[in-house]
């Protein structure tokens, strides 16, 4: 069976970022993917199946690690979708190269598995960088409309404050521009609260 040429991994800056999967339980207002089908140069980051570990495997051997200094699990989904192949991918990229591991994430993984899985992440990653978008849970709501409903915005904080005990850098972000200066306190004021990092990233068009 032939399949759909794919891609799995994309460079952005000085970083490799690893694409596991299209699924993911929001349906954010803002998203990226909406509008577009790439990042840079990437190609198209929809993906014909979800890829097993040997493909995701394959694929890093088509690069020079040495260009990279971080591999970012990052693309059109929620990679904690795919957990199973993402720690055994990080565990691999630990091995194999040495590298810097970061999860970009919407903070859902405990509500999408079901359980808390931040041990997992022990040893595996060095960063986890959570998207935090607005320190007003009905905000966040409308914002990221995210399936789990209500419950979701204090998950996403507990999901951070648990991460801390496993991950050495947990950071919490927000986009420039969205929010009032008041409001962006506030969400320093709630990263202050769990002990992790806030930081303001710029807007991507």
């Amino acid at each position: 069976m032939k399949h759909t040429a794919m891609t799995i991994l994309y460079k952005v800056h000085h970083n490799l970022y690893v694409n596991l999967t299209n699924k993911c339980p929001c349906a954010c207002t803002f998203c990226l993917r909406q509008n577009r089908e790439s990042m840079d140069d990437s190609g198209s980051l929809w993906l014909a199946h979800t890829p097993t570990f040997e493909e995701v495997k394959a694929e890093f051997e088509k690069f020079n690690m040495d260009e990279y200094e971080e591999v970012v699990f990052c693309g059109f989904g929620e990679p904690t979708e795919a957990l199973e192949v993402l720690l055994e991918t990080a565990r691999f990229v630990k091995e194999q190269y040495g590298k810097k591991i970061r999860i970009n994430t919407n903070g859902l993984g405990n509500l999408i598995h079901g359980k808390d899985i931040t041990p997992l992440f022990k040893g595996l990653i060095d960063t986890l960088s959570i998207s935090l978008n607005t320190p007003d849970a009905e905000e966040y709501n409308r914002l990221v409309r995210p399936k789990f409903g209500k419950k979701s915005f204090q998950a996403m904080l507990d999901f951070a404050r648990e991460s801390k005990k496993y991950v050495p850098n947990v950071v919490m972000t927000t986009v420039d521009t969205t929010l009032t200066k008041e409001e962006e306190e506030r969400c320093r004021g709630i990263c202050e609260s769990l002990g992790v990092t806030y930081r303001i990233r710029a807007w991507e068009k």
